[in-house]
Protein backbone atom coordinates (compact mmCIF):
# COMPACT_ATOMS: atom_id res chain seq x y z
CA UNK A 1 0.00 0.00 0.00
CA UNK A 2 2.69 2.60 0.68
CA UNK A 3 4.21 1.67 -2.29
CA UNK A 4 1.00 3.13 -3.82
CA UNK A 5 0.48 6.39 -2.20
CA UNK A 6 3.71 8.40 -4.12
CA UNK A 7 2.11 7.25 -7.35
CA UNK A 8 -1.49 7.83 -6.26
CA UNK A 9 -0.70 11.51 -5.21
CA UNK A 10 1.75 12.40 -8.29
CA UNK A 11 -1.28 11.90 -10.94
CA UNK A 12 -2.07 14.73 -13.32
CA UNK A 13 -4.53 17.31 -12.17
CA UNK A 14 -4.93 15.70 -9.29
CA UNK A 15 -6.21 18.94 -7.75
CA UNK A 16 -9.39 19.37 -10.21
CA UNK A 17 -10.01 15.71 -9.03
CA UNK A 18 -9.99 16.68 -5.19
CA UNK A 19 -12.62 19.74 -6.25
CA UNK A 20 -14.90 17.89 -8.23
CA UNK A 21 -15.33 14.89 -6.09
CA UNK A 22 -16.14 17.15 -3.33
CA UNK A 23 -18.59 19.40 -4.96
CA UNK A 24 -19.89 15.99 -6.64
CA UNK A 25 -20.52 15.28 -2.60
CA UNK A 26 -22.26 18.08 -1.49
CA UNK A 27 -24.78 17.72 -4.64
CA UNK A 28 -25.05 13.65 -4.34
CA UNK A 29 -25.29 14.33 -0.27
CA UNK A 30 -28.28 17.22 -0.77
CA UNK A 31 -30.18 15.41 -4.17
CA UNK A 32 -29.17 11.71 -4.14
CA UNK A 33 -27.72 11.74 -7.57
CA UNK A 34 -25.71 13.77 -10.24
CA UNK A 35 -22.41 13.20 -8.81
CA UNK A 36 -20.73 10.62 -11.48
CA UNK A 37 -21.96 14.03 -13.87
CA UNK A 38 -19.47 16.34 -12.58
CA UNK A 39 -16.55 13.63 -11.34
CA UNK A 40 -16.55 12.63 -14.79
CA UNK A 41 -16.05 14.74 -17.35
CA UNK A 42 -12.79 15.87 -15.15
CA UNK A 43 -11.56 12.68 -14.39
CA UNK A 44 -11.86 11.98 -18.06
CA UNK A 45 -9.83 14.98 -19.22
CA UNK A 46 -6.58 13.33 -17.17
CA UNK A 47 -6.87 9.60 -16.88
CA UNK A 48 -7.36 6.89 -18.89
CA UNK A 49 -11.26 5.60 -19.81
CA UNK A 50 -10.67 2.85 -17.42
CA UNK A 51 -9.02 4.54 -14.68
CA UNK A 52 -11.60 7.35 -14.94
CA UNK A 53 -14.12 4.79 -14.11
CA UNK A 54 -12.34 2.99 -11.27
CA UNK A 55 -11.81 6.62 -9.95
CA UNK A 56 -15.40 7.47 -9.85
CA UNK A 57 -16.16 4.42 -7.91
CA UNK A 58 -13.61 4.01 -5.46
CA UNK A 59 -13.73 7.35 -4.58
CA UNK A 60 -18.09 7.05 -4.02
CA UNK A 61 -18.07 4.02 -1.82
CA UNK A 62 -17.45 5.28 0.91
CA UNK A 63 -18.97 8.89 0.65
CA UNK A 64 -23.01 7.95 0.65
CA UNK A 65 -22.48 5.37 3.83
CA UNK A 66 -24.29 7.64 6.45
CA UNK A 67 -27.11 8.59 4.48
CA UNK A 68 -27.78 5.36 3.49
CA UNK A 69 -29.93 4.00 7.30
CA UNK A 70 -32.30 7.28 6.14
CA UNK A 71 -32.12 5.93 2.16
CA UNK A 72 -33.64 2.55 3.44
CA UNK A 73 -36.28 4.01 6.01
CA UNK A 74 -37.38 6.74 3.28
CA UNK A 75 -36.96 5.05 -0.27
CA UNK A 76 -38.71 1.92 -1.75
CA UNK A 77 -35.77 -1.06 -1.76
CA UNK A 78 -37.94 -3.37 -3.87
CA UNK A 79 -38.31 -0.79 -6.70
CA UNK A 80 -34.35 -0.32 -6.48
CA UNK A 81 -34.16 -4.07 -6.98
CA UNK A 82 -35.99 -3.88 -10.26
CA UNK A 83 -33.12 -0.53 -10.94
CA UNK A 84 -30.46 -3.25 -10.08
CA UNK A 85 -32.05 -6.10 -11.69
CA UNK A 86 -31.88 -4.72 -15.05
CA UNK A 87 -28.38 -2.88 -14.17
CA UNK A 88 -26.93 -6.72 -13.88
CA UNK A 89 -28.20 -7.55 -17.16
CA UNK A 90 -26.50 -4.60 -19.12
CA UNK A 91 -23.83 -4.15 -16.61
CA UNK A 92 -21.12 -5.99 -18.29
CA UNK A 93 -21.62 -5.04 -21.99
CA UNK A 94 -21.06 -1.20 -20.86
CA UNK A 95 -17.48 -3.00 -19.44
CA UNK A 96 -16.73 -4.28 -22.65
CA UNK A 97 -17.81 -1.00 -24.63
CA UNK A 98 -15.43 1.16 -21.98
CA UNK A 99 -12.65 -1.66 -22.60
CA UNK A 100 -12.52 -0.87 -26.42
CA UNK A 101 -13.08 2.71 -26.70
CA UNK A 102 -9.93 5.59 -27.34
CA UNK A 103 -9.57 7.85 -24.85
CA UNK A 104 -9.75 10.88 -26.58
CA UNK A 105 -13.67 9.59 -27.81
CA UNK A 106 -14.08 8.71 -24.13
CA UNK A 107 -13.69 12.21 -23.41
CA UNK A 108 -15.83 13.85 -26.15
CA UNK A 109 -18.62 11.11 -25.34
CA UNK A 110 -18.64 11.52 -22.07
CA UNK A 111 -18.68 15.59 -21.96
CA UNK A 112 -21.44 15.58 -24.61
CA UNK A 113 -24.13 13.24 -23.05
CA UNK A 114 -23.43 14.65 -19.78
CA UNK A 115 -24.58 18.54 -21.61
CA UNK A 116 -27.51 16.65 -23.49
CA UNK A 117 -28.04 15.31 -20.00
CA UNK A 118 -28.10 18.16 -18.38
CA UNK A 119 -30.53 20.43 -21.41
CA UNK A 120 -32.98 17.20 -20.87
CA UNK A 121 -33.43 17.47 -17.37
CA UNK A 122 -33.37 21.47 -17.08
CA UNK A 123 -35.80 21.73 -19.52
CA UNK A 124 -38.30 19.98 -17.60
CA UNK A 125 -38.30 17.10 -20.42
CA UNK A 126 -40.18 14.29 -18.88
CA UNK A 127 -41.00 10.60 -19.66
CA UNK A 128 -44.70 10.11 -20.14
CA UNK A 129 -46.55 7.07 -18.90
CA UNK A 130 -47.01 5.21 -15.97
CA UNK A 131 -44.21 4.06 -13.89
CA UNK A 132 -44.30 0.57 -14.69
CA UNK A 133 -42.40 -2.58 -13.81
CA UNK A 134 -41.05 -2.57 -17.37
CA UNK A 135 -39.98 0.59 -17.58
CA UNK A 136 -38.17 0.58 -14.29
CA UNK A 137 -36.00 -2.61 -15.51
CA UNK A 138 -35.54 -0.74 -18.91
CA UNK A 139 -34.26 2.61 -16.91
CA UNK A 140 -32.00 0.17 -14.69
CA UNK A 141 -30.73 -1.87 -17.90
CA UNK A 142 -29.61 1.84 -19.45
CA UNK A 143 -28.37 3.00 -16.10
CA UNK A 144 -26.07 -0.35 -16.18
CA UNK A 145 -24.87 0.19 -19.13
CA UNK A 146 -23.84 3.61 -18.78
CA UNK A 147 -22.43 2.58 -15.76
CA UNK A 148 -20.13 -0.30 -17.24
CA UNK A 149 -19.12 2.13 -19.85
CA UNK A 150 -19.06 5.98 -18.33
CA UNK A 151 -19.41 5.42 -14.44
CA UNK A 152 -22.52 7.39 -14.82
CA UNK A 153 -25.66 5.40 -14.12
CA UNK A 154 -28.31 7.87 -12.47
CA UNK A 155 -29.00 9.64 -15.43
CA UNK A 156 -31.90 7.45 -17.37
CA UNK A 157 -32.66 7.01 -13.56
CA UNK A 158 -33.30 10.36 -13.24
CA UNK A 159 -35.72 10.42 -16.11
CA UNK A 160 -37.54 7.68 -15.05
CA UNK A 161 -38.38 9.28 -11.82
CA UNK A 162 -39.30 12.83 -12.79
CA UNK A 163 -42.20 11.48 -14.84
CA UNK A 164 -43.65 9.85 -11.32
CA UNK A 165 -45.45 11.59 -8.71
CA UNK A 166 -43.31 10.48 -5.73
CA UNK A 167 -42.51 12.64 -3.41
CA UNK A 168 -38.89 14.51 -3.37
CA UNK A 169 -38.01 12.53 -0.39
CA UNK A 170 -38.66 8.90 -1.78
CA UNK A 171 -36.99 9.84 -5.00
CA UNK A 172 -34.35 10.75 -3.30
CA UNK A 173 -34.03 7.91 -1.12
CA UNK A 174 -33.99 5.70 -3.95
CA UNK A 175 -31.60 7.44 -6.00
CA UNK A 176 -29.26 7.05 -3.26
CA UNK A 177 -29.80 3.15 -2.82
CA UNK A 178 -29.85 2.13 -6.70
CA UNK A 179 -26.41 4.59 -6.83
CA UNK A 180 -24.88 2.57 -4.24
CA UNK A 181 -25.81 -0.75 -5.77
CA UNK A 182 -24.33 0.33 -9.15
CA UNK A 183 -20.97 1.34 -7.64
CA UNK A 184 -20.65 -1.66 -5.93
CA UNK A 185 -21.27 -3.86 -8.86
CA UNK A 186 -19.38 -2.65 -11.17
CA UNK A 187 -16.33 -2.20 -9.06
CA UNK A 188 -16.54 -6.63 -8.32
CA UNK A 189 -17.01 -6.71 -12.18
CA UNK A 190 -13.90 -4.87 -12.78
CA UNK A 191 -12.34 -6.19 -10.37
CA UNK A 192 -13.39 -9.64 -11.15
CA UNK A 193 -11.81 -8.65 -14.89
CA UNK A 194 -8.48 -7.78 -13.74
CA UNK A 195 -9.28 -4.00 -14.37
CA UNK A 196 -8.90 -2.68 -11.40
CA UNK A 197 -5.87 -0.52 -11.16
CA UNK A 198 -4.13 -0.30 -7.51
CA UNK A 199 -2.95 3.34 -7.53
CA UNK A 200 -5.83 4.82 -8.76
CA UNK A 201 -8.06 2.49 -6.42
CA UNK A 202 -6.01 3.72 -3.71
CA UNK A 203 -6.16 7.69 -4.64
CA UNK A 204 -10.50 7.31 -5.01
CA UNK A 205 -10.44 6.20 -1.70
CA UNK A 206 -8.26 8.78 -0.46
CA UNK A 207 -10.39 11.62 -2.04
CA UNK A 208 -13.52 9.70 -0.62
CA UNK A 209 -13.14 10.92 2.57
CA UNK A 210 -13.64 14.89 2.08
CA UNK A 211 -16.13 13.26 -0.19
CA UNK A 212 -17.68 11.32 2.93
CA UNK A 213 -17.67 15.02 4.70
CA UNK A 214 -19.09 16.60 1.62
CA UNK A 215 -22.08 13.97 1.30
CA UNK A 216 -22.83 14.83 4.86
CA UNK A 217 -22.78 18.58 4.72
CA UNK A 218 -24.90 18.20 1.83
CA UNK A 219 -27.47 15.55 3.88
CA UNK A 220 -27.77 18.41 6.31
CA UNK A 221 -28.58 21.18 3.61
CA UNK A 222 -31.16 18.98 2.08
CA UNK A 223 -34.02 20.80 2.29
CA UNK A 224 -37.66 20.64 0.14
CA UNK A 225 -38.36 24.38 -0.06
CA UNK A 226 -34.93 24.94 -1.61
CA UNK A 227 -34.89 22.72 -4.06
CA UNK A 228 -35.43 25.09 -7.18
CA UNK A 229 -32.50 27.48 -6.14
CA UNK A 230 -30.52 24.28 -5.39
CA UNK A 231 -31.27 22.52 -8.85
CA UNK A 232 -30.18 25.70 -10.35
CA UNK A 233 -26.55 25.78 -8.88
CA UNK A 234 -25.99 22.17 -9.25
CA UNK A 235 -26.86 22.74 -13.23
CA UNK A 236 -24.33 25.19 -13.44
CA UNK A 237 -21.97 22.93 -11.75
CA UNK A 238 -22.66 20.09 -13.96
CA UNK A 239 -22.16 22.19 -17.02
CA UNK A 240 -18.72 23.78 -16.24
CA UNK A 241 -17.59 20.09 -15.43
CA UNK A 242 -18.77 18.59 -18.58
CA UNK A 243 -17.22 21.45 -20.33
CA UNK A 244 -13.89 21.43 -18.25
CA UNK A 245 -13.74 17.98 -19.24
CA UNK A 246 -13.45 18.75 -23.35
CA UNK A 247 -10.21 17.65 -25.02
CA UNK A 248 -10.72 20.27 -26.45
CA UNK A 249 -8.21 21.56 -23.74
CA UNK A 250 -5.45 19.05 -23.89
CA UNK A 251 -4.03 20.76 -26.66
Amino acid sequence: MPDLLGPALAVPGLGWLVVAVCIAGLVRGFAGFGSAMIIMPVASAVLSPVEAVVFVIAAELIGPLPNLRAAWRDGAPREVGLLGAGAVLALPFGVWALSTIDATVFGWVVSICVIVLLVLIASGWRLRGTLSRRLTVLAGAVGGFMTGFAGMPGPPVIMLYMASSLPAAVIRANFLLYLVMLDLLLFALLGGLGMLDGTIVLLGLLVGIPNLIANMIGARLFDPSAERFFRRVAYLVIAASAIVGLPLWKG
